[in-house]
C-alpha cells in the first residue's frame, strides 16, 4: 500500500492488527461452539476470550514465524502465550485455510462496504452536476469529430448510469465473497462439526460455503476483483472524457485549480488535468489484479497455496487504490468547472454542420431519394468544412436544395433546441431510482 494513495479507513482493514483481530474472533467463536458441542471444555472457550481486550504483539508473532515458517501457527503460539494452558483447545479440527480464507472474506466484505460508500459519493456528485447542466448544450463527438449536439448534463448522466450498474455488480460481488469456511483439512468436516462453521459465519456476518475443499473456491474472488476492475474502468472512462474536455483547443471543462497551485515547473501558464491523469493510472493498477485473480481459480486438487502470495498483494492494493480513486473522482466531479460559453463557441465553430442530418431527413421527406439527399448535403457540408462560412448559407445557394426545401424549409433544420427535446425522457430513465 502506497501512503500517497491510501485512505486510513481502508488501510485499517488490511493492517496486521486488523488481520490478527479477525483471526482471533474466528478462533474464539469456533471454540465457543466446540465447547457447546462438548468437544472442548467450557472453561477453554471462556479462557480464549480473555485475549479480547489484549493487544497482539505483532513483533512477537513475526519473531515466531521466522522460526516456524508458518503464519497461523505463529499466531496460535502467541495466542497461547496470552491465554495460557487452555489455549491447547483452540483450533480443534480446523486447518489454516479455515482461518485465512474466512478472514479474507471478512476483509473483502468490509472493503466492499467502504467502496460502496465511495461509489455513492461519486454517483451523488454526478447526479448533482447532471441536473445542474441538464440543458447546457455542447457538441457531441464521434471519433473525436463534431457530430450532433448533446448536453453536459447528458454526459454526467451517462457516467452516473455506468456507476449505477457497477454499484449493483459490487453489491452482488460482496454477497458472493461473504462466505465462511470452517471445514477442516480437504473440506470434509472430518474433525470439526459443520455447526461450528455455521456459528462462526453467523457471528461474522457471513454465509457458509456449500463446499470448500480446503479453500473457498477462487471463482468467488475472481468475480470480486473483476468487479473492481470494471469500476476502475468506469473511473478511467470518466477521466478520459474530462481530460479531453480540458485540452486547450476544447476548454469546455477543467479540473478545479486551487489558489497557489502550480501546473508546471517550467511553464507558469499551465493548468494540467493532473487528477484525471492520476485516476487513469490508478485504474490501470486496479485492473492489474484481475488477471492474477482469474489465474488463481485453478488450484491443485483440494488445495495449494499458489493463490496465497497473489492475494496478499492484490487484496489490499486493489481495494486501497480503488477506494482512494473513488473519493478522488468524487472530489474532481464536485469541483469540476464547466465553461458553458466555450461549449456554445465550439458548437458554432464549424458553421452549423452539426445539423446536416436534419437537412438530409428533410430532403427525403421532400421527395428526394436518400442517396440524392446525402449527395446534396455532403457537397455543401464539405464546402463548409473546406471554405468556411455557414452550412445554411451554402444550402440556400444550392438551387437543387432550394427547389426541394425552400429558404424556410432549410432554416427549420437549424434549430438547436430540436436536439434537446428528449433530454427529460433520458433523465427520467437514468434517475428514476436514484
Amino acid at each position: 500500500m502506497i501512503p500517497r494513495y491510501t485512505r486510513p479507513e481502508m488501510a485499517a482493514i488490511w493492517s496486521p492488527e486488523s488481520r490478527y483481530r479477525i483471526w482471533f474472533e474466528i478462533e474464539a467463536h469456533a471454540t465457543d461452539k466446540l465447547a457447546e458441542l462438548g468437544v472442548v471444555p467450557a472453561s477453554a472457550a471462556k479462557a480464549v476470550w480473555k485475549a479480547r481486550d489484549m493487544e497482539f504483539d505483532i513483533a512477537r508473532i513475526d519473531e515466531i514465524e521466522r522460526e516456524v515458517k508458518h503464519d497461523v501457527i505463529a499466531f496460535l503460539t502467541h495466542l497461547s502465550e496470552l491465554v495460557g494452558e487452555e489455549a491447547r483447545f483452540v483450533h480443534q479440527g480446523l486447518t489454516s485455510s479455515d482461518v485465512l480464507d474466512t478472514c479474507l472474506a471478512v476483509q473483502m466484505t468490509r472493503s466492499a462496504d467502504l467502496l460502496l460508500e465511495g461509489m455513492d459519493r461519486v454517483m451523488a456528485a454526478l447526479k448533482a452536476r447532471a441536473f445542474e447542466h441538464k440543458t447546457t448544450i455542447c457538441i457531441g463527438r464521434s471519433h473525436g469529430i463534431h457530430a450532433e449536439p448533446t448536453t453536459m448534463g447528458l454526459k454526467f448522466a451517462r457516467f452516473h448510469a455506468e456507476f449505477a450498474r457497477n454499484r449493483a455488480r459490487l453489491v452482488s460481488a460482496r454477497a458472493e465473497i461473504a462466505t465462511c469456511a470452517i471445514s477442516g483439512a480437504v473440506g470434509t468436516f472430518a474433525n470439526v462439526d459443520p455447526a461450528v462453521e455455521a456459528h462462526v459465519a453467523k457471528k461474522l456476518g457471513l454465509t457458509v460455503e456449500p463446499i470448500s475443499t480446503q479453500v473457498i473456491p477462487r471463482d468467488r474472488h475472481a468475480a470480486f476483483f473483476a468487479c473492481l476492475g470494471l469500476i476502475a474502468s468506469a473511473i478511467e472512462n470518466l477521466s478520459v472524457e474530462v481530460r479531453h474536455l480540458q485540452r486547450s483547443e476544447v476548454r469546455e471543462a477543467q479540473e478545479y485549480f486551487s489558489p497557489g497551485q502550480k501546473g508546471s515547473s517550467a511553464m507558469p501558464h499551465k493548468r494540467n488535468p493532473i487528477l484525471t491523469e492520476n485516476l487513469t493510472g490508478l485504474a490501470r493498477l486496479v485492473r492489474s489484479a484481475v488477471t492474477p485473480a482469474m489465474e488463481n481459480v485453478a488450484l491443485w486438487h483440494e488445495r495449494d497455496i499458489s493463490h496465497s502470495s497473489v492475494e496478499r498483494g492484490i487484496g489490499p492494493d486493489a481495494c486501497v487504490h480503488l477506494d482512494f480513486a473513488l473519493h478522488r473522482t468524487a472530489s474532481m466531479i464536485e469541483g469540476l468547472i464547466v465553461h458553458a460559453d466555450r461549449c456554445k463557441e465550439n458548437l458554432d465553430a464549424f458553421g452549423g454542420i452539426h445539423n446536416s442530418q436534419r437537412v438530409l431527413l428533410a430532403l427525403t421527406q421532400a421527395g428526394a431519394s436518400r442517396e440524392e439527399s446525402y449527395r446534396l448535403v455532403q457537397r455543401n457540408g464539405m464546402k463548409t468544412w473546406d471554405e468556411g462560412g455557414r452550412l445554411i448559407d451554402h444550402l440556400k445557394a444550392d438551387t437543387d436544395v432550394m427547389a426541394l426545401l425552400g429558404a424556410d424549409g432549410i432554416a427549420a433544420c437549424f434549430d438547436d433546441a430540436w436536439h434537446l427535446r428528449h433530454v427529460d425522457t433520458i433523465f427520467a430513465r437514468v434517475f428514476a431510482d436514484a
